[in-house]
């Protein structure tokens, strides 16, 4: 799959803390009918096995849906279920090695929280940046929050897409608008929903919205 920077208008991702006894896959197809346009899958308690094959499954849906799929912080679990690619965050693998495993022509991103994170992330092949946390969230609570100018920054140093990530919900979405990004990530404001699709639905008309000044 050649990657489009648009389809990082909407990117979810996955967490199975609120699947009140369904079925990931069944939540993850709710999100993609809503018109979720990026997916990442994300495991950070399950052993390789169990990760390969919930990969195996949730990569049978992103491609009846035609949108990108990556792995979380598992390059082996991306290669072998042929994911399109991998997500890396500061602490994970150096992203110049992820890049020389994966290959030319699979997506790499990356996560930044300062400008020189960026820079280095793009030198070392990442196709894209996920930025954050904007807001204070409770997926991941040690998150230090970056700031709205600090997002716009980022936006402007680097030549790759910058997708928003940490916090961002269908009230406070809207705030990140002129940023310069390409998408908004969420996850709990998709997966804890009790009405999935409408859910995603509401955030890609936000999403819209907030990209639309930014990216043509």
């Amino acid at each position: 799959m050649n990657f489009d920077k648009k389809s990082l208008l909407l990117y979810a991702i996955t967490d199975q803390t609120w699947l009140n006894g369904n079925t990931l896959h069944s939540r993850v197809e709710l999100a993609l009918r809503g018109g979720a346009t990026f997916l990442q899958l994300r495991e950070k308690h399950l052993d390789d096995d169990a990760f390969l094959q919930l990969a195996k499954e949730i990569k049978t849906l992103t491609d009846d849906f035609q949108i990108p799929l990556v792995i979380n912080d598992n390059v082996d679990v991306a290669l072998a279920c042929n994911a399109d690619g991998v997500h890396v965050g500061q602490t994970d693998m150096y992203s110049q090695n992820v890049r020389e495993k994966i290959g030319p022509n699979k997506i790499l991103g990356v996560s930044a929280q300062t400008v020189q994170q960026a820079i280095e992330a793009e030198k070392n092949g990442a196709d894209y940046l996920g930025v954050g946390a904007m807001f204070a969230t409770s997926t991941k609570e040690e998150a230090t929050v970056v700031s709205f100018e600090r997002l716009k920054e980022i936006c402007q140093a680097v030549s790759i897409p910058v997708v928003a990530i940490g916090g961002i919900n269908e009230t406070n979405a809207l705030e990140l608008k002129g940023s310069g990004i390409y998408g908004i990530s969420v996850i709990s404001a998709i997966f804890a929903k009790t009405d999935i699709l409408k859910a995603t639905q509401n955030l890609l008309s936000l999403a819209k919205q907030v990209v639309a000044e930014d990216v043509k």
